[in-house]
């Protein structure tokens, strides 16, 4: 017997909008004690007038409690939940792309909350972060056997989500045998995947359409790229014709990785790589009295938690300014954030601060966010965070 959920009065007008997520504060804790469910169980969540509004999974020690996954309170959570919902994502994502490399689940954007899905290829990787989606792996494999039959299903569960909802962290591949290499093609440029112990799932599909963007700015020009992980920026810069690209990051084996990269591609002669803090790097290119024609920012997230805001703000002043010391007369700045907390405009605040901390003009010449495959949830803001800026930066 499933057990109820029930919501304090009033607390359904977020679910009623279209949101997935039911905070603790907004149970009705006398009537249904959180303290009864356990993480991961799923639940008929109820208006306070006992009117069913769907089916959720629950865990009693997360700040969100519980998190909707279908209206239809008949939806078991079972493996033909999973079926139809990856192939509705399945569906959108071959009609955006022509090859099998993009994220196939964004979590609540996909209507399903917790979880998300890469797929290079045949193979796939699978992030479970919230205790309920833990306790449906099963089913999320076997689902994706049959939507899909990759050749490999990897589980990279070590994200800090996790953490917050008492999940251990877990790598693993859990069917199927992984190839040596794992490779990807992104805007015509071959990229071998660290699925196994890079960052997230070993890829950031989502500044395809921001690269795309900047691949056609960069023809001849000298490019920098800070925070380069495995080169998805600086690789495919080269290949767009840079002359030369410097690609800077503090992962000695994400460099190794941008080597590898640039020789698939036969880029080696037009990329180089430095190992270092990117803030130490910009202040000793700048000492070297180094110029770029085009500075690429793509720092991780500098601000976690709302209470991380105005340190990280600090912190992405502080790096556009280093950047912006190092660009020539006329020249491009992609300045980037994932950071969910930092508002659009205030990126926009940081490269005009910056600019005129230089005594620079800055136009803004392209503003990006996430790639379609990164769908946005129109009733949950979380689902949208990454920004991109494309400035130009000269001088009278």
């Amino acid at each position: 017997m499933t057990q109820r959920l029930r919501l304090n009065k009033n607390a359904d007008r977020r679910l009623k909008a279209g949101h997935l997520w039911i905070y603790s504060n907004e149970v009705d804790i006398k009537e249904t004690p959180l303290k009864n469910f356990t993480a991961g169980e799923a639940a008929l969540v109820e208006a306070s007038n006992g009117r069913t509004l769907g089916v959720a999974y629950v865990n009693p020690h997360s700040l969100i409690a519980a998190r909707v996954m279908s209206r239809d309170p008949e939806m078991r959570l079972d493996r033909s939940l999973f079926v139809h919902r990856f192939n509705q994502a399945l569906a959108l994502r071959q009609r955006l792309f022509e090859q099998p490399f993009y994220r196939l689940i964004h979590g609540e954007g996909d209507l399903l909350p917790g979880l998300v899905i890469d797929r290079f290829g045949d193979v796939v990787v699978v992030q479970l972060n919230t205790a309920g989606m833990q306790t449906l792996a099963e089913e999320i494999v076997d689902a994706l056997e049959k939507v899909l039959k990759p050749s490999a299903i990897v589980f990279r569960n070590d994200t800090g989500g996790r953490r917050q909802e008492g999940l251990d962290a877990q790598v693993e591949v859990v069917k199927g045998t992984l190839p040596d290499e794992v490779v990807l093609e992104e805007n015509g440029v071959r990229f071998v995947v660290p699925v196994i112990d890079g960052q997230k799932t070993g890829w950031f599909f989502d500044h395809r359409v921001n690269r795309s963007w900047l691949n056609t700015q960069v023809a001849g020009k000298r490019v920098l790229d800070v925070f380069s992980y495995v080169g998805g920026w600086g690789v495919q810069a080269a290949a767009s014709g840079a002359s030369e690209v410097l690609c800077v990051d503090s992962s000695g084996p994400a460099l190794e990785q941008v080597a590898r990269n640039a020789e698939l591609n036969g880029l080696q002669e037009q990329v180089a790589i430095g190992e270092g803090d990117a803030f130490e790097a910009l202040a000793a290119l700048k000492a070297d009295g180094e110029q770029f024609d085009v500075v690429i920012l793509d720092p991780p997230a500098f601000i976690k938690k709302r209470k991380d805001i105005p340190n990280g703000e600090r912190a992405y002043n502080r790096l556009n300014r280093e950047a912006m010391r190092l660009l020539g007369r006329d020249g491009l700045l992609m300045s980037a954030s994932c950071s969910m907390h930092l508002a659009p405009e205030r990126l926009v605040d940081v490269v005009r601060g910056a600019a005129r901390h230089q005594d620079r003009h800055a136009q803004v010449i392209f503003q990006g966010h996430q790639g379609p495959d990164h769908p946005v949830h129109p009733a949950i803001p979380e689902t949208s965070y990454l920004k991109a800026l494309g400035v130009r930066v000269f001088r009278d």
